[in-house]
């Protein structure tokens, strides 16, 4: 994840959630993607570190664990930027100009100057950041599987240029992660740049008070009138966070006018007070100290360094570049 800082609910449905889960079936490398804020936010660096720091806080209260995974920073890793540069002198400028985000984002950001080399190659870097760990598998919403098939091409141009003995790299597979459908409190999609989120960090009153003002359904205008939880923002929340029993009672109420959406969003506030809560508590506890943060990171720094070197070691070795003594080849006459 790029540290924006401070993680929102659709942070948590659209990634974090599975990332916790999915310790227990691979070898996890999570990444503070630093290197990657500044291909947007260059001009201003003063909050990288700290929101660094926010976003790992997040993870570890949202059950990543250091003892199953690997957290780091990326930029703690020089290897990453080592692999890029190797990696840009061998990806076409075509590759990059037909990547859906890149042309999505220079038409969208309007108030920043995207036309820099960083921006441009910063798909190139996501390769890096994937590759130097040989992964097998990406967990990515169906908006990034774009960039899963440029590391797939990237590896593979790698490994037909040099890996003439053995193939380099793996060819990554995309994991498709279910995400359901969040939205933020103006029925929007859950978005900092929209304003409408709710973050892992708000407190129960301040959760509470932000569902009272969520959008509902627009053909509730009065109490009397009967809703439909499907097309309504609260339900949505229901539908991921609340008990089938809860769920039961949404649709019944809603459906006949029975309940009103005061009464409606106070027990999805339950259910997100009760998923958050816990987090919280986790989450104090580094916040109180948080150079136990950093000393995680440190630890993972020292795993994901080690990891990374073997595989430059492949890597220069493959590009006839190692870093050991060579005797120069004799001519035959």
């Amino acid at each position: 994840m790029r540290p924006t800082g401070k993680l929102h609910l659709g942070n948590y449905v659209g990634a974090l959630q599975n990332w916790v889960s999915m310790q227990d079936q691979y070898q996890c490398y999570f990444c503070v993607a630093d290197w990657h804020a500044l291909t947007t936010d260059y001009a201003d660096t003063s909050k990288v570190k700290e929101n660094s720091l926010e976003v790992v806080l997040d993870w570890l209260a949202a059950g990543l664990d250091p003892e199953r995974s690997v957290i780091f920073i990326q930029s703690h890793v020089p290897a990453h930027a080592e692999l890029h540069l190797l990696f840009s002198m061998i990806t076409p400028l075509g590759w990059l100009e037909r990547v859906p985000t890149y042309k999505e984002q220079r038409d969208n950001i309007k108030d920043k100057d995207l036309s820099t080399y960083g921006f441009l190659g910063y798909p190139v870097l996501q390769s890096a950041d994937i590759l130097i760990y040989k992964a097998d598998v990406v967990p990515v919403g169906e908006d990034q599987v774009a960039h899963v098939e440029l590391t797939r091409e990237v590896a593979r141009r790698f490994n037909g240029f040099y890996g003439s003995t053995k193939p380099v790299f793996p060819e990554p597979q995309a994991l498709l992660t279910p995400a359901a459908k969040l939205p933020g409190t103006d029925g929007r999609k859950m978005s900092k740049s929209y304003g409408n989120t709710i973050l892992l960090t708000d407190p129960e009153p301040l959760v509470r008070q932000k569902l009272k003002t969520m959008v509902t359904d627009p053909a509730r205008v009065r109490r009397s009138d009967p809703g439909n939880p499907d097309v309504c923002p609260v339900g949505d929340l229901h539908k991921i966070f609340s008990s089938k029993e809860t769920m039961a009672k949404v649709n019944d109420g809603c459906r006949s006018a029975g309940i009103g959406c005061i009464e409606c969003k106070g027990w999805a506030a339950d259910a997100l007070v009760q998923l958050l809560n816990p987090m919280q508590e986790k989450r104090k506890k580094f916040e109180e100290n948080p150079h136990l943060a950093w000393d995680i990171l440190e630890a993972g720094t020292e795993r994901a360094r080690k990891a990374a070197g073997e595989t430059m070691n492949d890597v220069r070795a493959s590009m006839g570049m190692s870093l050991a003594y060579e005797a120069p080849k004799v001519m035959q006459g």
